[in-house]
């Protein structure tokens, strides 16, 4: 009975800090927690940015935009039409680099 019960555990040392990555978020160490807090700030940046120029640039701002011309199409145009899509896929690509990055930082990559 004892082996089944630790077979479920997952190595989960419940009331103490433990490093693997089947720890419960109640006992996430600070090295966890701090990798967690600069994940969701990069998050927040990149799902901003996105917004700003998909929501801003494409619908509120674009009438300001439309004064200025991108390869024959108003700006404010091609930034609804387009724009908003190429800086998405920009975003992603920037979003795997950090993250890339942010594991290495904190030994959490897989390599």
């Amino acid at each position: 009975m004892r082996n089944e019960r630790n077979r479920y555990n997952l190595g989960v040392d419940r009331g103490r800090n433990c490093s693997n990555k089947y720890c419960s978020v109640h006992t996430m160490n600070d090295k966890a927690k701090e990798y967690w807090k600069k994940h969701l700030t990069l998050l927040a940046i990149l799902l901003t940015i996105w917004f700003i120029v998909s929501f801003g640039f494409g619908i509120l701002f674009v009438d300001q935009l439309n004064a200025f011309r991108l390869g024959g199409f108003k700006l404010g145009f091609w930034f609804a039409q387009q724009g908003s899509q190429y800086v998405f896929v920009i975003l992603i690509f920037v979003y795997v680099y950090k993250m890339n990055k942010l594991d290495k930082e904190f030994e959490f990559d897989e390599e």
